[in-house]
């Protein structure tokens, strides 16, 4: 059974750090924890890519799923990813591309991925993205990474994410990426230097508003609203507006004490607290719904709001 990265054993597999327990966002959304595991698995450093973080926005209903743009995946490690067009069945464009030394990025439904028992795995329908690093199609196994892991499937379940019960014309046609890397990875200090350059590119991205301000002069009456519609909505909007945010800005403290954590030490520092913010924003906004009493979330956002403002501030003045 061919594999783009042979070592990687779904018994074995130990995370990067960057999903490590002592995070206080050890998940972040399917396609960034996808190119961490990815990135570490091909030997380079994950942490260069997190830059892009700068340009995070709030989006009215929500804050930016963040996704590392793939211009920035070439330039610091060489790896060019495109759209696979399918027009055979999934499993056989996978398998040409594995023996081509290609990883596949696939869309499928959560429903059929056994790591997300307890959440979706048969129970809900949940559109997320995998990177499939085996296939054995005449055996129906398959070994892929998500999320913040990497695990293999096998039987009912390869029938399922495949779709084997569908007629092969009536099949949902997944969205789905192939990455090309190359045969030798740009250096440590290449990657540095051009991690450099990308934050100066991605700080002139930023939102011309801060977004945090944006969304703590809604949150309150978005939060009335969101108590309406029970636990279930309130997790999905949690997770698209303070897990979101959080997150990336624990990624953006991180790629700042990666680059130079003396030089960058004010704005980590500053990003830490949108993230840690974050997590405690969370608990006020499920204590809210349960209670319907919004007052103390008038406020519940105002250090982030500041923090951004110092990051911005302070990185202005250091990069260039």
């Amino acid at each position: 059974m061919t594999a783009m990265f042979p070592a990687r054993s779904a018994t074995t597999f130990q995370p990067h750090p960057l999903h490590g327990a002592d995070r206080a966002w050890p998940e972040t959304n399917c396609y960034v924890d996808l190119w961490i595991e990815v990135l570490a698995a091909y030997g380079v450093a994950p942490e260069a890519m997190l830059g892009f973080t700068l340009t995070q926005d709030f989006e009215g209903d929500q804050f930016t799923f963040f996704k590392v743009p793939l211009e920035d995946l070439e330039s610091l490690y060489g790896i060019t990813t495109a759209e696979l067009s399918l027009y055979d069945t999934v499993e056989n464009h996978v398998t040409t591309q594995l023996e081509r030394g290609r990883l596949c990025l696939v869309e499928m439904d959560s429903f059929h991925l056994p790591d997300t028992a307890g959440i979706t795995y048969r129970t809900e329908h949940g559109k997320t993205t995998i990177g499939i690093n085996r296939l054995d199609p005449a055996a129906k196994t398959m070994e892929y990474f998500h999320n913040a892991g990497y695990f293999a499937l096998a039987g009912a379940d390869y029938e399922g994410v495949f779709q084997h019960a569908i007629e092969p014309g009536l099949r949902w046609i997944p969205y789905t990426e192939f990455a090309k890397f190359p045969a030798t990875a740009p250096d440590a200090e290449a990657q540095r230097t051009e991690a450099r350059r990308l934050l100066a590119h991605h700080l002139r991205r930023r939102p011309s508003v801060n977004p945090l301000a944006t969304f703590a002069a809604q949150f309150s009456t978005q939060v009335e609203q969101v108590a309406e519609r029970g636990m279930d909505f309130f997790h999905l909007y949690a997770f698209n507006t303070v897990r979101q945010f959080g997150a990336n800005f624990e990624l953006l403290a991180t790629h700042l004490n990666w680059l130079d954590a003396e030089e960058y030490a004010a704005e980590a520092a500053a990003a830490k607290v949108i993230c840690d913010n974050a997590k405690t924003t969370q608990f006020m906004l499920a204590r809210a719904v349960a209670r319907r009493r919004f007052d103390a979330l008038a406020t519940a956002l105002d250090p982030s709001v500041a923090a951004w403002e110092a990051i911005i501030t302070g990185l202005s003045a250091k990069v260039s």
